[in-house]
């Protein structure tokens, strides 16, 4: 009989398994002799099994399904977050307009009271207090730290005015 070449399996066999296929085809080798010489047609060999495919191979058409679904997810999501976020900001507007529109149309405009009370004057603050107090704000601008150079720009100007009325011989009134 001829000898058969390797066999190429898509899944490798176990030894268990290659050991009981060769003591079958040492037993079927050596009966097969013994048979050939009492009969002349070999028993047929099993259909050969087709070669499994992957699983990627095998379910390609799934791909683009999947990724469509994965896109409309991704967009849905995206969109219902945008919608939340907008809706918040309509809300708020809307609340503001109504109550701007409710305000006005509810109260009537009332005439004002004639002033009965003479408004009172208060006694101006002596000049030593105010340069005191000038010193004591330009004390707090030098120790604010500013975040860009615009309002670097406002704070030094402030500070620039602040030593004017420092060193003025008279400070204006307040």
């Amino acid at each position: 009989m001829s000898e058969e070449g390797p066999k190429l399996y898509s899944n490798k066999p176990k030894k268990a398994q290659l050991k009981q296929f060769q003591d079958q085809q040492i037993f079927s080798s050596s009966s097969s002799s013994t048979m050939a010489s009492q009969s002349s047609t070999p028993p047929p060999p099993p259909p050969p099994q087709p070669p499994r495919e992957s699983f990627g191979r095998r379910y390609k058409f799934l791909w683009p399904l999947l990724l469509t679904v994965n896109l409309g997810v991704g967009a849905y999501l995206f969109m219902r977050t945008k919608k939340k976020e907008t809706d918040i900001e309509e809300e708020v507007t809307t609340a503001v307009s109504t109550v701007a529109q409710t305000t006005p149309t509810t109260e009537l405009p009332v005439p004002l009271p004639a002033i009965t009370e003479p408004v009172k004057s208060r006694e101006p603050i002596p000049e030593h207090q105010q340069r005191e107090i000038f010193k004591w704000i330009l004390e707090e601008k030098r120790k604010v730290k500013p975040s860009d150079p615009e309002e670097k720009k406002r704070i030094d100007e402030e500070k620039a005015l602040l030593k004017q009325f420092i060193r003025a011989k008279s400070i204006p009134r307040i």
